[in-house]
């Protein structure tokens, strides 16, 4: 089989298919696509949880990044899939990873006001005062997005 097998598995959630195919082939766990992308990146974007969970069990990286230099949990954060960022976390992700623009995971989630997983990654050692290439930390993006993060993150 090929490697795109394995994305087209993953992009329509089918869990028998990708487990057979990572049976047969484990190192398709670190396949990339055209875009950077790992089987675990598509996971996480397309909100597949239990996808994940199948994914992490076979080893996939959890601070890979793609070709803008973004993770599985900037993905999540973004999207606000909280359970899917909860879990990176548990299994230990990388919350200060900076991608090509130097956005965290937690500029991500300030930014379209994802309260829960903005607490999340506080919790687990986000930094609150890290900025990306404009200057702007996680509370001014919030602020400049019209997120009333008040009293979670400082200014």
């Amino acid at each position: 089989m090929t490697a795109i097998s394995i994305f087209d598995a993953i992009r329509s959630d089918h869990l028998d298919v990708a487990r057979s195919l990572l049976d047969k082939n484990k190192a398709l766990v670190h396949q990339k696509d055209q875009r950077g992308s790992t089987p675990l990146l598509l996971a996480t974007y397309y909100g597949h949880k239990e996808m994940t969970a199948l994914l992490l069990s076979y080893g996939a990286d959890l601070n890979i990044q793609d070709a803008s230099g973004n993770t599985a949990l900037m993905g999540v954060c973004f999207k606000g899939f909280y359970e899917i960022a909860a879990l990176l976390v548990r299994e230990g992700a990388d919350v200060n990873v900076k991608n090509f623009n130097e956005a965290t995971a937690l500029i991500y989630a300030a930014t379209f006001g994802h309260k829960d997983i903005v607490k999340l990654l506080l919790t687990h050692g986000a930094d609150a005062n890290a900025v990306d290439n404009k200057g702007f930390t996680a509370a001014m993006h919030a602020e400049e997005h019209g997120m009333d993060l008040s009293g979670i993150l400082k200014k």
